[in-house]
């Protein structure tokens, strides 16, 4: 700015030495030259910004006269630093676009109405899907199976989806979705034929086996029976023998059973017959079971209300009868044994409480697994297959819920089984349930 006002200054000054010099008028005319020159020398150049802003190119950025030689200098400096911070932008987005699609996973960025924006090559492959052809249209029109679109329009992404696009037979995917923004979401595509095939041959081999085993066992385990009721005549010590061979028979006799129980929930083909289950009757039958196994040896409390749930009437005793009998299993003589049906807003809680020996806080998360055994030796003696608990993770996941375990080493456990809301079946909806 000072060296524009010096220049008016001394334009006025010239104006007024002109006036003096000849006469007032002569000085205004040289007064009005200088400023219109001055006028026209400035729109000249604001014309020449102007034009430039239209297509703002560094190298074209043009010279000036004055101050705007300042002014041209500064959107020289402006420009060059704005087109170096696009060349960093557009490279760390070249390098993360290359980044992602390096990964072994699908990547697909959809918009709220599961429009395409981006995807990388390993997506396109495992949904058929082209970024060139395809960007801008909906993923559930280019991809038609009935189970990938309901998933995408459930708006339920707690857990991923698992299916096998029509489009790419023998081929089994695991869909996740990522919401990172109210509008925007990572549509992420995992092959897992590999382990759905390693899965299936595991799942398989127990069918098989189980199956093979369980003709022969049966003929033993009858064989066993008649022999031990026929009181044989060579003494005490071949009846001991029949005995040991029976509780042994019986023993893999129920592997083979559990066995079978995990492989069938295990199985997608297994569907889950639904149907309105009276819990308390059920429990009433699970304690009744109970206290045949534990011979007195153990005081088994009920305390119920009222209750029906929606599911399989025999995967949910199967589950209760699991927890109720390694309560019993566990729980020394003269111990108590108590249990529970209860309901809230959360849920129904079917729970068995002991005074048994408790579970140190490692050994909790493990219970579930198969074979898993606390206290390996006590399990055997109580006849317990190691089995148990899996099958009541795999029937309370197929009704949508989970165990809940809390014990302490010395003071008891509690087994909970706890059913979702939408399990539970209100009193005035039994009637026509049932019918």
């Amino acid at each position: 700015m000072g060296p524009a006002i010096a220049r008016l200054a001394g334009l006025a000054a010239f104006a007024a030495l002109a006036g003096l010099a000849f006469n007032a008028q002569t000085g205004l005319w040289v007064a009005a030259i200088g400023f219109g020159g001055l006028l026209i020398i400035h729109l000249s150049y604001a014309s020449v910004l102007a034009a430039w802003l239209e297509n703002p190119k560094l190298e074209d950025v043009p010279d000036g006269w004055g101050i705007w030689t300042d002014v041209f200098a500064r959107l020289y400096r402006t420009r060059r630093a704005t087109e170096q911070n696009e060349r960093r932008l557009l490279d760390n987005e070249e390098r993360f676009r290359r980044t992602i699609s390096a990964l072994p996973e699908g990547i697909v960025l959809i918009d709220g109405s599961f429009q395409i924006d981006w995807c990388n090559p390993v997506a396109e492959q495992h949904l058929g899907i082209s970024l060139r052809a395809d960007q801008g249209l909906r993923v559930t029109n280019l991809v038609r199976d009935p189970e990938f679109v309901g998933y995408m329009t459930s708006a339920h992404f707690e857990a991923p989806l698992v299916f096998q696009p029509m489009a790419r037979p023998g081929l089994a995917l695991e869909v996740r979705i990522v919401e990172f923004e109210l509008t925007r979401s990572i549509l992420i595509t995992r092959d897992i034929t590999q382990r759905e095939r390693v899965d299936a041959v595991r799942r398989d081999f127990i069918a098989n086996v189980s199956h093979e085993l369980r003709t022969p066992l049966t003929v033993v385990n009858g064989f066993l029976e008649m022999l031990l009721d026929a009181q044989p005549e060579n003494g005490a010590t071949r009846q001991h023998h029949l005995q040991l061979m029976h509780e042994q028979a019986q023993r893999m006799h129920r592997l083979v059973e559990d066995l079978l129980t995990l492989s069938r929930l295990e199985s997608r083909e297994s569907l889950l017959a639904d149907e309105v289950v009276d819990v308390r009757q059920l429990v009433r039958e699970v304690a009744d079971e109970a206290r045949a196994l534990s011979l007195g040896r153990h005081l088994i409390e009920v305390d119920l209300v009222p209750g029906f749930v929606l599911g399989s009437r025999e995967e949910l005793r199967s589950a209760f009868a699991n927890i109720v009998s390694n309560a019993v299993r566990y729980t020394p003589s003269g111990g108590t044994i108590v249990l529970k049906w209860r309901e809230d807003a959360g849920g129904g809680r079917f729970e068995v409480s002991d005074t048994g020996l408790g579970i140190a806080p490692e050994d909790v998360p493990r219970l579930s697994e198969r074979f898993y055994r606390v206290d390996k030796s006590r399990s055997r003696e109580t006849g317990g297959t190691g089995l148990g608990l899996a099958i009541v993770k795999h029937v309370l996941l197929r009704h949508g819920g989970y165990l809940d375990v809390q014990s302490e080493v010395g003071h008891g456990s509690t087994f909970a089984a706890v059913l979702p809301a939408e399990r539970l079946v209100a009193k005035s909806e039994t009637s026509v349930a049932v019918v």
